[in-house]
């Protein structure tokens, strides 16, 4: 326990000339795929928190505040660029961003409207960024600021709670605007957060698209139909925001100078798992480690929620999900994997680069 406690508030220690020279820094954006904890110390509910037992059950040995048995994607990728865990930017006692900082937060959307007042949304964890700069230039100077920005990695999870509370509330938005025109207000929220890293320095971008949210198992449940089948209006909207993500990106590798991005398929990725559990190592698809209900679609897991009743697998790394809406660590890590370029089919679900590219790029 205690080892695993050092490990996550551990930061590496150095001088700032060798962190300014050496260091390809990793800040983390977007939403429950990566919070690292942000949430737990907000003023929110525990539908937007997971700092109770059995979270992280597996391998912290205690609920860090991550969506998940144990680590996520982005504490994989960390490993993998010889960093240690990204702390949370909340997390308190956090001595120094040399390494970089995680400002996701489990809820946020592009949009401040989603969940309003229960999150962090993108635009305030732009603003946290713009703290941790200032912190930067105080310690490294305009130069060295400048250099570790540059050469830092960006990675941005976010759009799937613009979508999914669309079908989780009694939202009109669609009573006013089109599909379409929805997406592109998202799109365009997320634009203007990149553009402005951008225009700070920031280079190196990492993108996870959307996952098919129609078949996530806490929206499953909902669907009218009532026969197990995924909600294709929901999956319809997050294929329509992938869709608007990719050509966005290729316009901005055209007009953003240096600009260098990798795109990550989830939605694929999460489909080969969902469909074909067996060929990468799980037993069930569909269907959650931990809630109750069919699926274990209720989002009731840890008995701390508006549902108290809940069921827990043996075993996480039989499951492709952990909770109604959450990823075992199992999947984090192969993910993690095909997004660092290690594994065999990476070339179809990473690109134009992978994120290994992008880390030791300088």
């Amino acid at each position: 326990m205690a080892v695993h406690v050092a490990i996550l508030i551990s930061t590496s220690c150095g001088s700032r000339s060798e962190h300014s020279r050496k260091q390809v820094a990793f800040f983390i954006f977007g939403d429950s795929f990566l919070d690292a904890g942000n949430n737990n110390y907000i003023n929110t509910t525990t539908l937007d928190q997971a700092n109770f037992w059995p979270y992280g059950e597996t391998y912290f040995r205690f609920p860090t505040g991550r969506f998940s048995d144990g680590r996520l994607v982005s504490d994989f990728i960390a490993e993998h660029a010889k960093l240690p865990l990204i702390p949370s930017f909340l997390q308190p006692g956090n001595p120094h961003y040399f390494n970089g900082v995680n400002f996701a937060s489990a809820g946020a959307g592009a949009l401040a409207e989603t969940f309003q007042g229960a999150v962090i949304d993108l635009k305030t964890q732009l603003s946290y960024y713009k703290e941790v700069m200032t912190w930067l230039k105080s310690k490294l100077g305009n130069v060295g600021a400048k250099m570790m920005l540059s050469r830092a990695v960006y990675l941005f999870s976010i759009g799937t709670n613009d979508y999914m509370s669309l079908f989780l509330s009694n939202s009109t938005v669609l009573d006013t605007f089109s599909k379409s025109e929805y997406v592109g207000i998202v799109i365009g929220n997320l634009t203007t957060i990149i553009k402005d890293i951008y225009s700070r320095g920031g280079r190196k971008f990492g993108f996870i698209n959307l996952p098919p949210v129609g078949c996530l198992p806490g929206i499953r449940i909902i669907n009218p139909d009532n026969n197990g089948n995924c909600l294709n209006e929901a999956s319809s909207l997050a294929k329509l925001h992938n869709r608007a993500l990719s050509k966005l990106l290729q316009k901005l590798d055209k007009h953003l100078k240096g600009f260098k991005y990798s795109i990550f398929n989830l939605n694929v990725s999460l489909r080969q798992r969902m469909n074909h559990p067996s060929k990468y190592g799980f037993k069930e698809g569909k269907g959650a480690c931990c809630g109750t209900g069919k699926f274990k679609g209720v989002f009731s897991c840890g008995g701390k929620r508006l549902v108290k009743e809940f069921q827990l697998c043996e075993n996480p790394n039989e499951h492709v999900f952990w909770d109604s809406y959450h990823l075992t660590e199992r999947v984090h890590k192969q993910f993690a994997d095909e997004m660092w370029g290690r594994a065999n089919n990476t070339n179809s679900v990473v690109g134009p680069y992978n994120l290994r590219d992008l880390f030791q790029t300088l």
